[in-house]
C-alpha cells in the first residue's frame, strides 16, 4: 500500500516504463516545488513521508539535490536565463524547477551522467503538464555546460554574491558591516553542508557510537560536542533514549554560557520561546535542583517540546504560551530569550531562507524581540539574569534590539559574557584554547557574536543583561 503523500508535494506520474523519472529526482521536484510555491519548507519536506519512503541512496540524492539547487539557485538562474531565447520570458514554475534540477547536476555533481541529468530533466517538465517547454529545456541544459562562464571573481561584495549564490543586498551590509573577508566566510560557509553535530552526554554512549561505525572528531569549542565524519547515526541506541543529542554546537553554547550567566546556581529557570527544547535540556543539566518553565507558541512545536521534556517530569513545566504574556513577574532567577529571528546564520542548513527574506522584514522581527526580551527582563526578580540569543546575523535583531530594551527599561544593565566565558572554561566545558577565541568574538559591549565561518557552528548573537531592581 502506497503511504499517503505530504501535503503540497506534487506527484508525477511517469507514462511509460520508458519515461520514468528517478525516484530520488522526482521527490526532489516535489520538495522544490512545494518550497516555491511557499507551502512548507525544505527541512520539514526532507523529512517527509514522501523522502522517508525512499531507499537510502535515493534519500540521500533527494536531499542533496534539494539543499544544492536552493543554495545555488540565484546564480543557476542567472545563468540559465542566459541561454534562454527571450531572457526576459517568464517561466512556470514546474519548469524553472526542472531546469534548476538539470543545471545543478551538471554544474556541480561530477558523478551524475550529463545525459540522465538532462533527460531527467526534459521529463519531468512533461509530466508536470508542460510537454512543449520540453524542449527548450533539452535545448538549454545542453547548451548550459559550455556556455557557462569560469569561477567569478570575488573582490567585492557584489561579485561575492554573484560567485556564492546570495541576495546582493545581504552581502552588501555583511560586508559593510563586518568586513569583506568576513562576508566571503559568510557566504562560503551558507553554500557548504553543515556537519551533523552532536551533544555526547557520557563516554559510554561515544563508545556505541564507535562501535556502531561512526566516525567522530572532537568540537571546536566544547568538550561535549562531536562532529560526525562518517556513519550513520539514526539507528544507535544512545540516540534513542538522549544519551547523545543532536545539536549544533554553537546552539549547545548559547545554553551552556546561559547555564554560567548567575553567580548562584539557579533554583528558577524560565525558556521563553523553548522548542525544539536542546537548549532546555543543557540548561536543566547545569541546574539539575532548579525549577523549569518551557514556552513555546507554536502549538505543533510545544508538542513537540513536550514529548522530548517529558524524562524531566515535574521538573519541568511545558507551556503552550506566548512568552510575551506571561503573567510571571519577578519570578526567575534566570531567563533564556532564544527568540525567533531571520535566521541568517543557518544558510548552510536552511538555504531558502536567502529567497524568502527581504530586508523589510528586519523591522518587523525585531518588534517581536524586543517584547520577548522586555517580557524576560520583567519575569525575572532584581539580582536575575537575561540570556538574548539569536541566529541572525543582522544588527536590527541584534545589537539594536538589547540597546532598545535597556534603554526603555532604566532597571536592566548589560553585562559581559566574559566572566561566563572564563567558568565554563574553569569547569572544564570548554577545549583547550577555546576561551580565548571566543574572547576575541566578544563585541565592545561584552556580547558575543558566532560568525560562521570563523567558527565551523551556525552563527550566533549572545547578550547577557541583569535586571537591578
Amino acid at each position: 500500500m502506497t503511504a499517503p503523500r505530504k501535503p503540497g508535494i506534487k506527484k508525477i506520474a511517469p507514462k511509460n516504463r520508458s519515461e520514468a523519472i528517478s525516484p530520488a529526482r522526482k521527490a526532489a521536484f516535489g520538495v522544490l516545488l512545494a518550497v516555491e510555491r511557499g507551502h512548507s519548507h525544505s527541512d520539514d519536506l526532507l523529512r517527509g513521508r514522501a523522502v522517508d519512503a525512499l531507499s537510502a541512496p535515493d534519500r540521500n540524492l533527494a536531499t542533496a539535490l534539494v539543499l544544492g539547487v536552493l543554495r545555488w539557485q540565484i546564480r543557476l538562474d542567472h545563468q540559465l536565463q542566459a541561454l534562454l531565447k527571450h531572457p526576459n520570458a517568464k517561466l512556470e514554475p514546474e519548469v524553472r524547477i526542472a531546469l534548476r534540477i538539470g543545471a545543478f547536476q551538471l554544474l556541480h555533481m561530477d558523478r551524475i551522467p550529463a545525459r540522465a541529468a538532462i533527460d531527467e530533466s526534459v521529463e519531468l517538465a512533461k509530466q508536470a503538464g508542460h510537454r512543449f517547454a520540453s524542449a527548450m529545456v533539452n535545448a538549454v541544459l545542453r547548451k548550459l555546460p559550455v556556455a557557462t562562464n569560469a569561477n567569478v571573481s570575488e573582490d567585492s561584495a557584489v561579485n561575492i554574491a554573484r560567485a556564492a549564490a546570495h541576495p546582493a543586498w545581504m552581502v552588501d551590509r555583511w560586508a559593510t558591516f563586518y568586513g569583506l573577508d568576513a562576508a566571503r566566510a559568510l557566504c562560503h560557509h551558507g553554500q557548504s553542508q553543515p556537519a551533523l553535530t552532536l551533544r555526547i552526554l557520557d563516554a559510554a554512549a561515544a563508545d556505541e557510537l564507535h562501535a556502531a561505525g561512526v566516525h567522530l572528531e572532537p568540537g571546536e569549542i566544547l568538550n561535549a560536542a562531536r562532529a560526525v565524519v562518517s556513519g550513520e547515526v539514526s539507528a544507535c541506541a544512545a540516540l534513542h533514549d538522549g544519551r547523545v543529542r543532536i545539536q549544533d554546537e554553537g546552539s549547545q553554547l548559547v545554553a551552556e554560557l546561559a547555564g554560567a550567566a548567575c553567580d548562584t546556581p539557579p533554583r528558577s529557570i524560565l525558556d521563553c520561546c523553548a522548542a525544539p527544547g536542546g537548549k532546555t535540556l543543557i540548561l536543566a543539566e547545569r541546574s539539575p535542583e532548579a525549577k523549569m518553565l518551557a514556552c513555546e507558541s507554536s502549538l505543533q512545536r510545544f508538542d513537540a517540546l513536550r514529548e522530548r521534556l517529558a524524562p524531566l517530569g515535574e521538573r519541568v513545566e511545558c507551556r503552550h504560551a506566548d512568552a510575551t504574556a506571561l503573567p510571571e513577574s519577578s519570578a526567575f532567577d534566570l531567563a533564556l530569550a532564544d527568540v525567533p529571528c531571520s535566521g541568517t546564520g543557518t544558510l548552510g542548513r536552511n538555504p531558502e531562507i536567502r529567497h524568502r527574506l527581504q530586508l523589510e522584514d528586519l523591522p518587523r522581527q525585531a518588534e517581536r524581540q524586543r517584547a520577548i526580551l522586555l517580557a524576560a527582563l520583567r519575569a525575572i526578580r532584581p539580582g536575575g539574569c537575561v540570556v538574548y540569543s539569536t541566529c541572525s546575523m543582522e544588527p536590527e535583531e541584534n545589537e539594536e534590539v538589547v540597546a532598545a530594551v535597556l534603554a526603555e527599561m532604566p532597571n536592566a544593565r548589560p553585562i559581559s559574557l566574559e566572566a561566563s566565558i572564563e567558568s565554563l572554561d574553569r569547569s572544564g566545558l570548554l577545549i583547550p584554547g577555546a576561551a580565548v577565541r571566543l574572547r576575541a568574538s566578544l563585541t565592545t559591549e561584552g556580547a558575543l557574536r558566532l560568525l560562521p565561518g570563523a567558527f565551523h557552528t551556525d552563527g550566533f548573537f549572545v547578550a547577557l543583561m541583569e535586571r537591578t531592581s
